[in-house]
């Protein structure tokens, strides 16, 4: 994170999503009582080596990679948080000291430390565990949440596949070679990765919906999920059908690597060199647009997960539990953990980094790939555009759009070429500058919107279509 954010944060003091510990020689006894919290509520973000009133105190040098090594550790023991959770730790400098920062995501499980469930309340972490009442809501508030937490207590260990732990492993291990799951068997890696749960009110336990999306067979997820797809379609020569088609409906793992597949068939790739290291930008982007529409997706929608490419873009949707609607922009662009155990996975096995930074990555490198910018729509269906082909108008950074469904709309209406004021009057907008900076353009630059003279694109005759 930026140390203009972080300083931000820490200037802004203690409250529901930050919290300050000076643990200057030694983790706070009541670090992990935090962590659960914020795991239990809205996440947070957490500052070792900052006092109460938000004073830098800085950690001891010498202490800096034994308390790294005791926090990470006691993340990945059972009894100290239950279920694990594994969390990173950045160390940043402000005004010559070392502090340590930590983001906490919001889980979608109920977290325990020491034994006790931990909830977070202004900028304190409360006991609830002897509240029944409360415990209750806070299962019932994960549960309802998320999808990937719902439980199949009829599905079998053996209906998982052993290539898919075996693999999980290997790559979990080559991100971090002291990793608990490579020395733990198919359930325990399950039980600690949260994909095999109890619920504490029907007392059922088993597999959760998550387990069977990156474990299971074919045949067990088509019974868990009858509606579980994704399409990767080549759409250039017939654009009224494919070219190539590759319909997925296998675990999560072997899906990305699948999609991953089908961008190196069919697109070129583009070296570039950052920070002295040879980098394929190619996979850089796309690795973050599968990802995306594997993990972020609502899988109790049964729309079906796209990925097209066609001669100028790539686009694709994927089901969507919308915290707003219209053109995000990545200044100001606040990520919401939609599936946070199946993403932890990926994260644990290095198929993407932290929350958000997907977003950031593909403005970032679809920038040098193809010289144009992306457009990221939330909405019910979350939409990506990536051009393919730098544009002639340069696109400016959007504040403010009509939601998705009027998007729908507007791309529907110029299904014949309509005029930028026939466009403006559609939308009932009457700032003409706002109308081109925030709208037309943007679409333009994901590939929604093509011009009838492209050549010319500041003529009067100019007109829209999708």
């Amino acid at each position: 994170m930026k140390i203009e954010k972080i300083n931000e944060m820490i200037n802004g003091g203690e409250g529901i999503t930050v919290e300050f510990k000076q643990s200057k020689t030694k983790l706070n006894r009541d670090v992990f009582e935090s962590v659960c919290a914020f795991l239990n509520r809205n996440g947070g973000h957490l500052f070792l080596g900052v006092n109460d009133s938000g004073c830098i105190v800085g950690i001891d040098p010498e202490e800096i990679d034994k308390m790294k090594k005791d926090f990470i550790t006691s993340m990945n023991n059972p009894l100290k948080i239950s279920p694990t959770f594994y969390l990173s730790v950045e160390e940043v400098v402000i005004d010559g000291k070392i502090i340590f920062y930590i983001f906490v995501p919001e889980s979608s499980q109920v977290h325990r430390c020491n034994g006790k469930i931990y909830d977070r309340n202004e900028d304190g972490d409360i006991d609830i565990t002897a509240n029944t009442n409360l415990v209750s809501w806070m299962y019932i508030r994960k549960q309802g949440s998320y999808t990937e937490n719902r439980i199949f207590p009829f599905a079998e260990l053996s209906e998982l596949e052993n290539e898919v732990f075996n693999k999980v492993r290997k790559l979990a291990v080559s991100q971090r070679p002291d990793h608990p799951w490579k020395t733990m068997d198919n359930l325990e890696l399950l039980k600690s990765a949260g994909l095999y749960l109890k619920d504490l009110q029907s007392g059922k336990e088993g597999i959760t919906l998550g387990g069977i999306l990156i474990f299971g067979n074919e045949q067990l997820i088509q019974a868990a999920l009858p509606h579980y797809r994704t399409d990767a379609i080549l759409r250039r020569e017939d654009t009224d059908r494919y070219d190539d088609r590759d319909d997925i409906r296998t675990n999560l793992i072997d899906s990305y690597e699948r999609l991953m597949q089908f961008v190196a068939k069919h697109l070129n790739d583009k070296f570039y060199l950052e920070k002295d290291q040879r980098i394929n930008i190619r996979d850089k982007i796309f690795r973050e647009v599968a990802s995306n529409i594997l993990i972020h997706r609502e899988f109790a929608n049964p729309f079906p997960a796209k990925f097209i490419i066609e001669n100028e873009r790539i686009y694709a949707e994927n089901s969507n539990k919308a915290h707003g609607h219209g053109i995000i922009d990545p200044n100001n662009y606040s990520p919401f953990p939609k599936n946070p155990t199946i993403a932890k996975v990926f994260k644990e096995i290095g198929f993407v980094d932290e929350l958000g930074s997907g977003v950031r990555n593909i403005f970032k490198y679809n920038r040098i790939y193809s010289g144009a910018e992306p457009v990221f729509i939330e909405g019910d269906v979350f939409k990506t555009v990536i051009p393919l082909t730098p544009q002639a108008t340069p696109q400016a950074t959007p504040q403010a759009t009509p939601q998705d469904d009027r998007i729908a709309e507007l791309l529907d209406f110029c299904k014949t070429p309509k005029s930028r004021k026939e466009i403006q009057d559609f939308l009932e907008i009457k700032d003409r500058e706002y109308f081109r900076k925030k709208i037309l353009n943007p679409l333009i630059n994901g590939g929604l919107l093509k011009m009838t003279k492209p050549e010319a694109p500041k003529s009067p005759n100019q007109k829209y279509y999708s």
